[in-house]
């Protein structure tokens, strides 16, 4: 949901998606130095049960409170927000908030308001209806985690720990195996399937009578997925999927009731204790019968098991690329193995073409198309968000072009990174993975938003990485979504959150001080409207562009 609203020559812009609030504002830098505005302060009314609270910053006014508690937050009526965006990331889906936008004008210490704007917005439900989203925590290494559990693996803490992290991913999963009744159909495929809750789900769905069959990766992830159903009690209801050109990389189940294919689980998550808990991730459900045959069909040439050039012989036919200029609301799908890479071209044309605002997330390093897409001074506002910046052989020469196109003042990259301990500073240690074997880290997601605030948003969201072997070698799932804006603001709110929290572990890596200490000196706010003159009114710069863009303008 979005509310827009302008008072007094204030102009704000609140969009929900269902854990996180985003808002942008807008107030001219005249406005700003005539009436000496400070910063802008932000309270929250939660209409549920009436409780109010001014949202919280860690920076101050030096000479109001030069010694602040490391970690602390203070309320932005005393000490303001100076920047033009912010996020409220303690909401709840389905809950009703109004948020009080103030202009804090005059000295330190004895601020006073000047415009004011009230936004009022119900967060999104995290199943919509037609879809439903659904995003863990994400990566474990957070200093969230560290504080509520003591920095204890999660199988040490119980489960509090595995519900926090999971914020409703593994139960949204469990849930709909649970629709399934005596002569519906479960049809499942999973590069990692190690699960024992879902293991359990399935068993219990097999005393129902729902009639089931799992294909799992039988090459790189044969021994952990094999070791884990020797003792799941269903490896009867599993096939190995041996003969993929590179991996058996889906992650989808199709509902079938009595038969007929109805719904489709999909998305980034494998079913494993780092996929589920760790890694960041999310899920998508459509309910949709055209779509949901479609992936009934895909699992079928799955399920025959033939090598790479039948599978996207047949694959390419089943899904061709989606048309460039549809209308309207509509969901695709994009399967592979391909026989070409014409999707992988689609993509980063429609990447490419962003009027406003593009949103990426990487998690193996950053193809040249793409590259190619974010490689432009213009006004489109283009963020990425990735877990390296380059892998393999190559990582060198991708971790340069990334450091190149990152220069661009349109184009801002987060790269993920780890808070490291020492005993002189406040951060926590922490762990970085469920368990001890895992390949990433961090962002495991793969999804792309373009123009998501404009009034046809485009997401493709799924299995595979915009990469040439996602497209041409793997076995793979994308759904191509138009026309939703309350989908789009849902994932643009949890890209937000975790573009941010992996932009500020990247500038504490960066900052390259002996100890984190030293990088923890206290942050004051500017006691005059100097604050305003560092790049938000200056034309074609990135803080320039996020004003308008985050405010609507």
């Amino acid at each position: 949901m979005r509310s827009t609203g302008s008072s007094d020559g204030l102009e704000a812009l609140a969009v929900a998606g269902s854990f996180v609030v985003t808002l942008g504002w807008d107030l001219s830098l005249g406005r700003i130095r005539s009436r000496k505005v400070l910063g802008f302060a932000i309270r929250r009314h939660r209409h549920s049960d009436g409780e109010v609270e001014w949202l919280t910053g860690l920076k101050t006014f030096e000479s109001v409170e030069a010694h602040p508690p490391p970690g602390v937050g203070r309320s932005s009526r005393q000490h303001p927000f100076q920047t033009f965006q912010w996020a409220d990331y303690s909401v709840a889906p389905g809950q009703t908030y109004t948020y009080r936008l103030v202009a804090r004008k005059g000295v330190p210490g004895a601020l006073k308001d000047d415009a004011i704007v009230e936004l009022t917005v119900t967060t999104e439900q995290v199943d919509q209806g037609r879809h439903a989203v659904f995003f863990n925590r994400g990566a474990i290494a957070s200093q969230e985690y560290a504080r509520r559990f003591q920095n204890r693996p999660p199988n040490e803490v119980g489960q509090a720990a595995y519900d926090w992290l999971s914020r409703g991913l593994v139960e949204g999963l469990e849930t709909f195996l649970e629709q399934a009744g005596a002569d519906d159909e479960l049809h499942g495929a999973f590069f990692e399937f190690e699960s024992p809750r879902i293991h359990a789900a399935l068993a219990a769905a097999r005393t129902r009578g729902v009639a089931i069959t799992v294909l799992y990766d039988a090459d790189s992830a044969k021994a952990g997925n094999e070791a884990a159903l020797a003792t799941s009690g269903i490896a009867d209801l599993c096939k190995p999927r041996t003969k993929s050109g590179g991996f058996a990389h889906n992650k989808f189940f199709v509902y079938s009731p009595t038969g007929q294919p109805a719904q489709v689980w999909t998305g980034s998550t494998n079913l494993s204790e780092n996929g589920i808990f760790g890694h960041s991730n999310n899920a998508h459900i459509v309910r949709d019968a055209g779509v949901a045959a479609l992936y009934r069909q895909y699992w079928d040439i799955l399920d025959a098991d033939e090598t790479r050039k039948p599978t996207a012989i047949a694959t390419t036919a089943l899904s061709p690329q989606p048309p460039v200029n549809a209308s309207g609301t509509s969901t695709d799908v994009v399967f592979s193995p391909r026989t070409d890479l014409d999707a992988l071209d689609w993509y980063a044309a429609r990447a490419k073409a962003a009027k406003r605002g593009l949103f990426m997330t990487f998690a193996f390093g950053m193809d040249a198309r793409f590259v190619e897409a974010y490689d432009q001074s213009d006004r489109a506002l283009r963020f990425a968000l990735m877990e390296k910046k380059g892998n393999g052989k190559n990582f060198v020469k991708q971790a340069k072009e990334i450091d190149r196109i990152r220069r661009l003042p349109n184009t801002t990259i987060s790269v993920g990174a780890k808070v490291e301990l020492n005993t002189f500073d406040r951060w926590l240690a922490e762990t970085d993975r469920a368990t001890d074997d895992a390949h990433v880290l961090y962002v495991h997601t793969k999804y792309m938003l373009v123009d998501p605030l404009g009034p046809d948003p485009l997401i493709v969201i799924g299995s595979a990485n915009f990469s040439k072997a996602s497209t041409d070698s793997n076995d793979e799932n994308m759904l191509v979504i138009r026309g939703e804006p309350a989908v789009a603001d849902v994932y643009l709110g949890e890209f937000m959150r975790l573009f941010t929290h992996y932009a500020f572990r990247e500038s504490l890596a960066q900052k390259n001080h002996r100890t984190f200490g030293e990088a923890f000196q206290p942050n004051y706010l500017r006691e005059t409207t100097a604050w305003a003159e560092t790049g938000y009114f200056d034309t074609g710069s990135d803080r320039y562009l996020r004003r308008r863009y985050f405010s609507g303008n």
